[in-house]
């Protein structure tokens, strides 16, 4: 569950701290006071996109961080996790989990199975035929999940072949100019006969003609120095210690240092003497030399930036040439490919199909018992099942899935979109929650008015289903009704104050005073006798 959050710069709300506690937990307030910022931020907590409009006025970056306690977590010595995600208006942002730096898909991986975001515009989502399998499949759980999995790759090797073959059925004229193209690059890499390396050692023997005068000359400075006055000089030195070696051990030391030194110089004078005879110049050389370093530049324009990749671009390219000229046997050589995947898919599409069929029976009966309990006595839900004998494969298999809803009776079963109203597509969409929560287990579920639509006994049912959810899972509601918040637990109450000319978020958690007054608030649009006598009464009776 969430035990703390830490809110700092997003829209309104300055450094906010909520402490929430397990069961059903309550936020009311002001209009515009923050509530829905407060359901934002665990959003951005759980991966959701962030826009930088949202930080605040005047700030540089925005920072949520959630403490969440999972006692059966190998990873946390006390069973916290702590959660962050920091993002700066330049786009730079970074997430963790207990201080490891983590991507956004690995932070939203990781938070999908620990907290459940129930928004606005997601009554909205389950109007989407589209979206109705995947409410179907988090129902049926592990017994679809590694099949599901195992056809997912297919799937996509399907496709992939599928687009290899219409891309080589292409226009014919069109493979011809590429193949006179590919062929024309080939022939004009070959005729330059490239070897790895040359063009470094051409470069080195361009520089060396280059500075030829400028080395002979000085070569010649350095061997004549060497040669006439070093050599000559050290020479004299060592017959002049020679004759005082035997007087002082020291001097024979130096002597035998001097002696070495002497050595090598006569070597260094012989290398640079033979240094000035590799070095000529010849205008012819440096000429093919420049022209050679010239064509093999102008391939590393076209092909690469070394010899390497050009070699590497020529020897792709000519398996480019094989294909093209090979297509048919290469075509047919997918197709065979094609038909394994499709006979392979096919048996995992009945396996899910199978599956689905079950399983639909069980998730419609589930839901009409909770939407009974949420004043739709009258209503049957049906969750329909098509399979495309045709196989026209897509991303789930052969099946295609619907809600279907009859509210009233002697009507017959239509599309959500057609019958439910808004009051109803919320308990309908409460309903499929209840029922989820029990199969994944996710310990945190999130309301973001959930009660748009509906009041009276519609209400007080919504808040009952949500109080029964909170024995087995945290629940964390926003509500503008008295019946949904006398049911809670926890009460929380969101206001705004302007403090050196900026608006910002407050929280305070209520105490029972507190949360009947906020009630018959809430009930009457005013504190009072009267309203408090109906706070009470309804906290009482619910």
């Amino acid at each position: 569950m969430i035990s703390t959050i830490q809110i700092k710069n997003i829209g309104i709300i300055d450094d906010l701290s909520i402490n929430l506690e397990n069961g059903f937990n309550v936020l009311t307030g002001e209009t515009g006071a923050g509530k829905t910022l407060i359901i934002d931020s665990l959003g951005i907590i759980c991966g959701n996109r962030f826009s930088k409009e949202m930080i605040r006025k005047g700030e540089e970056y925005s920072y949520v961080e959630a403490c969440i306690f999972m006692p059966e977590n190998i990873n946390s010595i006390d069973g916290n996790i702590i959660v962050s995600r920091e993002i700066y208006n330049n786009g730079r942002n970074f997430c963790k989990i207990n201080g490891r730096l983590v991507t956004v898909n690995e932070l939203k991986e990781f938070m999908k199975h620990i907290i459940d975001i129930h928004g606005q515009n997601d009554n909205q989502t389950i109007l989407d035929k589209s979206s109705h399998i995947g409410y179907l499949d988090s129902f049926i759980g592990k017994e679809i999940l590694k099949i599901k999995s195992e056809y997912k790759t297919l799937y996509n090797n399907y496709n992939q072949i599928k687009l290899e073959l219409k891309n080589n059925y292409g226009d014919e004229k069109e493979k011809q100019r590429k193949l006179d193209l590919l062929k024309y690059q080939v022939k004009e890499i070959e005729e330059v006969n490239l070897k790895e390396g040359e063009d470094e050692k051409l470069e080195e023997q361009r520089k060396l003609m280059i500075n030829s005068e400028k080395i002979i000359e000085n070569i010649e400075i350095a061997d004549e120095s060497l040669s006439n006055q070093a050599i000559d000089s050290i020479n004299s030195a060592i017959k002049a210690l020679e004759k005082i070696e035997n007087i002082d051990e020291s001097y024979g030391k130096k002597l035998s240092e001097l002696k070495n030194v002497y050595y090598d110089i006569q070597e260094i004078s012989r290398d640079i003497s033979c240094m000035k005879e590799e070095v000529y110049f010849d205008e012819n050389e440096r000429n093919e030399i420049e022209e050679r370093l010239d064509l093999i530049f102008s391939l590393k324009r076209k092909y690469g930036n070394s010899i390497y990749e050009i070699l590497k671009y020529k020897e792709q390219i000519e398996n480019e040439i094989y294909e093209v000229e090979n297509i048919d046997e290469i075509n047919n050589k997918l197709k065979q490919d094609l038909k394994f995947i499709e006979s392979k898919m096919l048996l995992l599409s009945n396996k899910m199909s199978e599956i689905r069929k079950e399983k639909s029976e069980k998730l419609s009966k589930s839901i009409n018992l909770e939407l009974t309990d949420l004043e739709m006595k009258n209503a049957k839900f049906d969750v329909k099942v098509q399979y495309d004998s045709e196989n026209n494969f897509n991303k789930n298999g052969l099946d295609e899935v619907e809600f279907l809803i009859c509210t009233n009776i002697g009507e017959e079963e239509k599309s959500l979109i057609k019958i439910a109203s808004g009051g109803e597509m919320s308990r309908i969409m409460l309903a499929i929650k209840s029922v989820l929560s029990e199969v994944d287990k996710i310990p945190s579920l999130i309301f973001d008015e959930i009660d748009i639509g509906i009041s009276g006994i519609a209400a007080k049912a919504v808040g009952s289903k949500m109080k029964k959810i909170s024995q087995n899972h945290q629940i964390l509601c926003i509500t503008h009704l008295a019946n949904i918040a006398a049911q809670g637990t926890h009460n929380y109450y969101i206001s705004k104050e302007v403090e050196d000319n900026k608006t910002k978020t407050k929280i305070e958690k209520l105490d029972e005073q507190s949360t009947i007054k906020e009630i018959a608030r809430i009930a009457s649009g005013d504190i009072n006798d009267v309203s408090i006598e109906h706070a009470k009464q309804l906290m009482r009776i619910i």
